[in-house]
C-alpha cells in the first residue's frame, strides 16, 4: 500500500528534479529516497521518472500520478497545519453561554484573560436563559455553559464552581447591616423586590418565605438582577437575589447579608457536553473561566 512518505519523497525529487537534493530536504539519505521511488514505482507497476546521471525527468506515468497526488499532499499538509495550530493554541472558538447577570460581568474579564494569555483564540459570548443553555450545549451549540442546573440532566457533565445562596441586598445604612445573617421573618415588614416567576430565583424565594410562614407579597417584581439592584441603590426596597450579583456591585451604595432560617444554597456549575471531546480550546478556557468566577463572587455559607 502507498503511504506518505513515499509520497512526500516524490513531491521531493519533483520540485528539485534532484535524489541528493530532495534527501536533504527530507534529512534522509539519497538511498532512502531512491528505495522509497522504487518501492512505489513497484506498487503502481511503471516508471515515474527517467533518470540518467546529468537530470532526472517524470513520464508520462509520473506526469499523471503528480498532477492527481500532489495537490491532495498539499491539503493534507495543510490540514496537519490546522490540527497542529487548534492543539498549540495558535487558533481555536470556544463559544460559551451564560445567564444574562454573569454574561454582563465574569465574560468580559474573560475575554482580557484570554486576549492576554491565548491571543489567537476567540471566544463567542451569548447571554440566554439557564432553560435554554443544556440543551444547547448538549447538542454542540456551545461548548461551555455558565449557571445552576439540576443535578440529573442527561448528556452533561458538570464542574462546581462556587455554592450560591440566597441573600438580602440592601442600602448601606440599613439596619441589618449590622447582623450576619438576616432571618427570613425579618422580611416581614419590608419592601421586598423580587424577580419574576419566569426566574429560578423567584421560586427559591417563595420557598424561603413559606418555610418561614410568611407569605411573598413583593413591593416590586422585576426581570433581571441589574434592575433590582439599582432600585435597592435608589432605596425603593431590599432585593431577595443570589450570592453571585455580587459581581454586579461594582462600587454601588449596596451591601448584602445571607438570608437563614432557613439557608437557601444552590451551585454554580461550569457544564460541557458529556459525549463530545473539549478542544483544546475549550480545555485551556474552562479553568481560566472557574478563576474569574471565583474570584468575582464570594463564596458565603
Amino acid at each position: 500500500m502507498i503511504n506518505l512518505r513515499q509520497i512526500k519523497c516524490f513531491q521531493a525529487v519533483v520540485e528539485l528534479g534532484n535524489f541528493s537534493r530532495a534527501a536533504e530536504r527530507l534529512r534522509t539519505s539519497q538511498a532512502g529516497v531512491s528505495h522509497a521511488i522504487h518501492d512505489l514505482e513497484a506498487l503502481l507497476g511503471t516508471r515515474l521518472f527517467d533518470r540518467t546521471t546529468r537530470r532526472v525527468e517524470l513520464t508520462e506515468a509520473g506526469q499523471i500520478f503528480a498532477a492527481g497526488v500532489l495537490p491532495g499532499l498539499a491539503e493534507i499538509e495543510r490540514a496537519v497545519e490546522s490540527v497542529r495550530d487548534l492543539s498549540e493554541l495558535r487558533t481555536g472558538l470556544v463559544r460559551i453561554a451564560a445567564p444574562p447577570l454573569l454574561g454582563a460581568t465574569v465574560l468580559p474579564r474573560l475575554l482580557q484573560e484570554v486576549a492576554k494569555l491565548h491571543p489567537s483564540l476567540k471566544l463567542r459570548i451569548e447571554d440566554v436563559g439557564t432553560d435554554l443553555i443544556v440543551p444547547r450545549v448538549r447538542n454542540g451549540l456551545y461548548e461551555i455553559g455558565i449557571g445552576t442546573f439540576n443535578t440529573d440532566e442527561e448528556g452533561i457533565d458538570r464542574q462546581h464552581v462556587l455554592s450560591d445562596r440566597l441573600m438580602v441586598f440592601i442600602e448601606m445604612d440599613h439596619p441589618f447591616k449590622s447582623l450576619e445573617e438576616v432571618g427570613w421573618k425579618a422580611l416581614h415588614d419590608q419592601r421586598v423586590i423580587t424577580l419574576t416567576r419566569e426566574s429560578n430565583i423567584r421560586l427559591l424565594t417563595e420557598i424561603g418565605f413559606e418555610t418561614a410562614g410568611l407569605p411573598l407579597r413583593p413591593h416590586l417584581e422585576v426581570h433581571q438582577i441589574h434592575t433590582a439592584l439599582s432600585l435597592v441603590e435608589s432605596g425603593a426596597g431590599v432585593a431577595v437575589l443570589p450570592t453571585y450579583a455580587f459581581a454586579a456591585l461594582n462600587g454601588r451604595g449596596i451591601a448584602a447579608r445571607p438570608l437563614a432560617d432557613p439557608a437557601i444554597t444552590r451551585q454554580v456549575s461550569i457544564i460541557t457536553a458529556r459525549e463530545r471531546t473539549l478542544s483544546p480550546a475549550t480545555t485551556a478556557v474552562r479553568p481560566l473561566l472557574r478563576k474569574i468566577l471565583r474570584q468575582m463572587v464570594p463564596e458565603i455559607l
